[in-house]
């Protein structure tokens, strides 16, 4: 099956190369050339244009997207939407806002094409292990790409699934990425309290090790947390700031509307948030607060 990937990030780049070694022929566009290269030596073709990546496909056409949310997205669509014809599909793999992709497939439809959304996991080791991914469109729309996401999957019958009408897999990808905040900020906050007994000099590598058997918290996460360890056991030169890709705020944000309480979720966006505080504000007033009330002392800078 052809499929043409807009794109070729370490994710994007790395799924040409698992569909290629799958029998599919991929055509790959980016906007540097030198990242069109590097896929075009793994087997892939490769396209300097949108125009040139959309001719270079058979039609049905099926173009994928791996590329950032928001305003790219949308601009991309502009681009492609006088080059394909009715009965294509655009696939969007990106972390999009699930409300984004409810309104781009209005307009896509309108035009003709397919729209598909895959809320797609597996970051730097899908090559290997395979991507998770959830999908929404219609069930002859997701069959149609069956051949595609078998190939990506870790099984051709395991890993991936249609969720629902289009929009459901951006919201499944939003949910999953909010509890992998909770999971992140529980592993880091256990073992902080590990470190932090120093009389027990703990080493937090094989502790994640022996965790890793038989352990209920045993996960993936903690086979990448041990990995870490291993590494760099004290963390030597990693700066305490942590960024989000938004998912962790729309999952909130949806809670919120659905009026369900997810207080893990949400402190582990708030902690995120607090990492890149260099001069926080808020805890300079607390200590004036208690200096007024009660006349606690202030260390100073």
């Amino acid at each position: 099956m052809e499929v043409g990937m807009v794109g070729l990030g370490k994710m994007g780049g790395n799924m040409v190369v698992r569909l290629v070694k799958g029998g599919h022929t991929v055509v790959g566009y980016a906007r540097r050339p030198e990242v069109v290269e590097a896929v075009v030596r793994q087997g892939a073709k490769g396209a300097d244009s949108l125009s040139n990546l959309v001719a270079q496909l058979t039609p049905p056409r099926v173009v994928w997207l791996m590329i950032p949310s928001g305003p790219p997205v949308d601009q991309t669509l502009a681009q492609l939407r006088p080059l394909l014809a009715p009965g294509d599909y655009v696939v969007d793999g990106g972390n999009s806002y699930y409300r984004d992709t409810v309104r781009r497939s209005a307009d896509v439809t309108s035009w003709g094409f397919h729209y598909v959304d895959v809320g797609t996991s597996g970051g730097i080791w899908g090559l290997s292990e395979g991507y998770s991914m959830m999908v929404g469109g219609t069930p002859a729309e997701v069959d149609h790409l069956r051949p595609i996401l078998q190939t990506l999957a870790p099984g051709a019958d395991r890993g991936w699934g249609r969720m629902g009408p289009v929009g459901s897999g951006h919201f499944v990808k939003m949910v999953h990425n909010g509890i992998e905040y909770g999971l992140m900020q529980a592993y880091a906050e256990g073992f902080a309290v590990l470190q932090a007994k120093s009389e027990f000099a703990l080493d937090l590598h094989q502790i994640a090790a022996v965790w890793h058997y038989g352990s209920v918290v045993r996960s993936w996460l903690l086979e990448l947390t041990e990995e870490a360890l291993g590494e760099n056991p004290t963390l030597q030169g990693i700066a305490p700031y942590v960024v989000d890709s938004g998912e962790g705020r729309w999952t909130t944000v949806e809670a919120l509307d659905l009026n369900i309480p997810a207080p893990v979720i949400t402190l582990a966006l708030l902690q995120r948030l607090r990492s890149r505080e260099s001069d926080p504000f808020t805890e300079k007033l607390l200590a004036m607060m208690r200096n007024k009330f009660g006349g606690h002392d202030v260390k100073t800078e």
